[in-house]
């Protein structure tokens, strides 16, 4: 099969190129899914990056979605042909998305609705499993106000889509006019750019008893405006690190009985995973997901595609395969 690989850790013209592999061989428990579009994810490139050195070849990419073609051993064969949308491809394995085909665990292959496109499913893996695995860390989010930070990017916009769709009053920060019409579409009951000298109080006038829950991308760089209307025991959650660790103000965290959660979605439980793969197909049979604005590519400029993503690219980098 044509796929992007890379042989060794670097940046994405040096190491990135479209070859002929193996196909993917499906074993017990997985299925094969011809890859129509891979979605490109921050993860991707930083693990393209940096890390381990590589014996043969990788082939990026976690998030996609396609049609399976091939089902192994213990897979029920009704699954042949059902259109699908796929997550954790890459994670600890040779073949990702960037590919004619992948083969990964069944249950890492979800039923894609017929009326929702490829494009948008393979937007859907690592953004809005982090986001429900952040909402719900800390039990229901019906009637709770929720901050989501970074409203336009595509975690935050998977928070605000699925927070407002379990029940919850949603407040975005960005730092854009553009950015905030992304977020309101996405569902956000008020829109703040965090940039503002009153960023505190506009979100104060907005919960005046102070925000239950907050989804951050930035923890050090929004640490105080999170502390100034965070409610006592409420809680923050942060899924991204920052090149410098934040210093954390220990006491002031303990005397409002604040819960500070780090997550990585890759290391979610299996619990977490099937919750979030459930809320996410209850969101998208109500019709209540949308997509980002897109940037796409075809297979053969995967390198510029995760510049795109790398360089921040605001909304969803897409790579068509076929």
């Amino acid at each position: 099969m044509l796929a992007a690989a890379y042989s060794q850790r670097g940046s994405a013209d040096e190491v990135l190129a479209v070859r002929e592999v193996p196909d993917p061989v499906v074993g017990p428990g997985e299925v094969r899914v011809r890859i129509h579009t891979s979605g490109v994810n921050p993860t991707d490139w930083k693990s393209r990056s940096a890390g381990a050195p590589i014996e043969d070849y990788l082939i990026p990419n976690q998030d996609g979605a396609g049609i399976i073609d091939q089902v192994g051993a213990g897979v029920d064969p009704a699954r042949l042909g059902q259109r699908v949308w796929v997550f954790h491809a890459a994670w600890q394995r040779t073949n990702g998305t960037a590919a004619q085909f992948t083969a990964l665990p069944a249950g890492q292959a979800v039923p894609l609705p017929d009326t929702i496109g490829f494009d948008q499913g393979a937007g859907l893996g690592i953004p809005y499993i982090t986001a429900h695995g952040c909402l719900y860390g800390d039990g229901p989010i019906d009637g709770l106000t929720v901050l989501v930070a970074a409203g336009a990017g595509a975690v935050g916009h998977a928070a605000i889509e699925l927070a407002v769709f379990g029940g919850a009053r949603v407040i975005a920060t960005v730092s854009s006019q553009e950015k905030a019409q992304i977020a309101r579409a996405a569902g956000a009951h008020v829109v703040v750019n965090y940039r503002d000298c009153d960023a505190a109080a506009q979100i104060a006038a907005a919960a005046p008893g102070g925000v239950d829950r907050i989804i951050e991308v930035a923890l050090g760089a929004n640490l105080e405006l999170d502390l100034a209307v965070l409610k006592p025991h409420g809680v923050i959650v942060t899924y991204a690190n920052e090149p410098t660790d934040p210093t954390i103000p220990v006491r002031t965290l303990m005397f409002a009985n604040t819960t500070l959660r780090f997550v990585i979605v890759y290391l979610f439980t299996g619990q977490q995973i099937a919750s979030a793969l459930d809320a996410i197909s209850a969101a998208l049979a109500a019709g209540q997901l949308s997509s980002l604005p897109t940037l796409n590519f075809d297979l053969g400029d995967i390198a510029a595609a995760h510049r795109a993503v790398e360089s921040g690219f605001t909304g969803k980098v897409l790579v068509h395969v076929e």
